[in-house]
C-alpha cells in the first residue's frame, strides 16, 4: 500500500518561510516526477510545483516562482518545497504527488498516488 506523508506545513506571518517535506512508504518516489498541489477553501486544487524524476527541470505557477523551490533526495525518498517570502493567498492544504511519468506537470491525471495534505496558513 503507497502512502505519502506530507510533513512541515504550520501557521506562519506573512513574509517568513516553511519547508514542507514528503516522504513515502511502499512506494520508491526515484521511480518517477512529484509535484506539489494545494487547495484553499472555497477554491479547486491548484498545480505549486513540480520536479522530475532525477530532478532536474522544474516547474513552478507564476505566482510561486522565485519564492519557492521543490527539490527532491532521492536517497532519503523525500520531496521538499522550500517556501519564502510567504504570503497571505499561500494559505492552503498543500499536498504532494507521485507520478509513474518522468516528467510531470500541472494536471493532476499525470499523477497516481496522492499525500493526505498538510495546513499551511499565512497572516497578514
Amino acid at each position: 500500500q503507497v502512502q505519502l506523508v506530507e510533513s512541515g506545513g504550520g501557521s506562519v506571518q506573512a513574509g517568513d518561510s516553511l519547508k514542507l517535506s514528503c516522504t513515502a512508504s511502499g512506494r520508491t518516489l526515484s521511480s518517477g516526477a512529484m509535484g506539489w498541489f494545494r487547495q484553499a477553501p472555497g477554491k479547486e486544487r491548484e498545480f505549486v510545483a513540480a520536479i522530475s524524476r532525477a530532478g532536474s527541470l522544474t516547474h513552478y505557477i507564476d505566482s510561486v516562482k522565485g519564492r519557492f523551490t521543490i527539490s527532491r533526495d532521492n536517497a532519503k525518498n523525500t520531496v521538499y518545497l522550500q517556501m519564502r517570502s510567504l504570503k497571505p493567498e499561500d494559505t492552503a492544504v498543500y499536498f504532494c504527488a507521485a507520478s509513474n511519468y518522468i516528467v510531470a506537470g500541472p494536471d493532476g491525471d499525470e499523477y497516481d498516488d496522492w499525500g493526505q495534505g498538510t495546513q499551511v496558513t499565512v497572516s497578514s
